[in-house]
């Protein structure tokens, strides 16, 4: 929990930085799809760069389709998390929602969109773009 308190605060006053600033993604587990659309839209807005610089899951990598790709940077320590998109009922169980994983597949960038479809598709587990892979996609911060 605290970690998480950590991130929103982090992402909270970085999105409020200046124009030309430096979001810097150090830690998300994902969350809400709804917050990350406002926060996001917003660092699209602002002409800001993303530096993806730790692990970036599940409504996180919502980045890659609302930030332009040439604003997005990876350092060594950048891990993205895959999933199919899904719900919870009021007894909080899961359920799958497969309209809505395809419309976020269809809304990433090609390359992550065809990485994503090698491995099997978007489904309930988890899977992790990082390394020489996520490099050829995006390029190193620098």
């Amino acid at each position: 929990m605290r970690r998480l308190a950590l991130f929103v605060l982090s992402m909270a006053l970085l999105a409020s930085a200046p124009a030309q600033a430096e979001i810097r993604i150090i830690q998300s587990p994902g969350g809400q799809v709804g917050s990350f659309l406002d926060l996001f839209e917003k660092v699209r807005e602002s002409g800001d760069r993303v530096v993806i610089d730790g692990p970036c899951l599940s409504a996180c990598t919502l980045v890659l389709s609302i930030v332009p790709g040439d604003r997005i940077c990876v350092t060594k320590r950048a891990v993205l998390g895959f999933h199919a998109a899904r719900s919870v009922d009021r007894r909080g169980r899961f359920y799958a929602e497969p309209e809505a994983s395809e419309a976020v597949l269809a809304a990433y960038p090609g390359p992550v969109r065809d990485w994503i479809s090698r491995r099997g598709g978007l489904t309930s587990r988890l899977l992790l773009l990082k390394g020489r892979d996520l490099a050829a996609i995006y390029p190193r911060c620098r």
